[in-house]
């Protein structure tokens, strides 16, 4: 369980861009982010995107979470990205506005690349998850971080979440998640 997350506080809107590559879990990050935002009683737009490849191809979504109605669903300008594979860095990094952050996957993203205008923050989210026994739980190590620097929702959400998000049969699943979230809210601690 996230013991050291940021206090929530009442937002205007944070808008997100996650991207990376089919397989990784993307827009499962921005769904069980955005799912996690609705049982906290927040305004969600959720937008998934994805090439026409099975695994592998790009992935990218957005999500926009607010306390007040949402106006628009683009993000031109995001408050924080998500970066999961080297190939997403280029080209969505530079839709992130001059005060956000950018969260990378340092164990496929070299951060030396990435901007040096505003925070980076590695999270060797593979290495993690592989530790923890599980390579397709990167995502939520990316979640966990993501949650300790901005404390958009509650770990408790999220699980409450991904408990609907998974069939029942994977249910034994929810206590790893809970340490993926953990472990990327400790990697984060550091880097504060």
């Amino acid at each position: 369980m996230i013991t050291s997350a940021a206090p929530k506080v009442a937002m205007r809107q944070h808008e997100l861009i996650m991207a990376g590559f089919g397989g990784q879990g993307v827009l499962k990050l921005g769904q069980v982010l955005a799912s996690a935002a609705v049982h906290e009683g927040r305004e969600v737009i959720w937008t998934p995107a994805y090439g026409p490849e099975m695994r592998g191809g790009p992935a990218f979504c957005t999500v926009i979470i607010a306390d007040e109605p949402i106006g628009s669903p683009v993000v031109s300008a995001a408050d924080t990205a998500i970066i999961m594979d080297r190939p997403s860095l280029p080209k969505y990094q530079g839709r992130v506005r001059a005060s956000g952050a950018i969260l990378l996957n340092s164990t496929l993203v070299d951060p030396r690349l990435a901007r040096t205008d505003i925070p980076v923050y590695p999270i060797p989210a593979n290495e993690l998850a592989d530790e923890l026994g599980e390579a397709n739980i990167a995502n939520m190590v990316l979640l966990g971080a993501l949650l300790r620097l901005n404390a958009l929702v509650s770990p408790g959400a999220v699980i409450a979440a991904l408990r609907e998000a998974l069939p029942e049969r994977r249910h034994h699943l929810l206590p790893l998640n809970e340490r993926a979230l953990t472990a990327g809210a400790q990697v984060m601690e550091t880097l504060l």
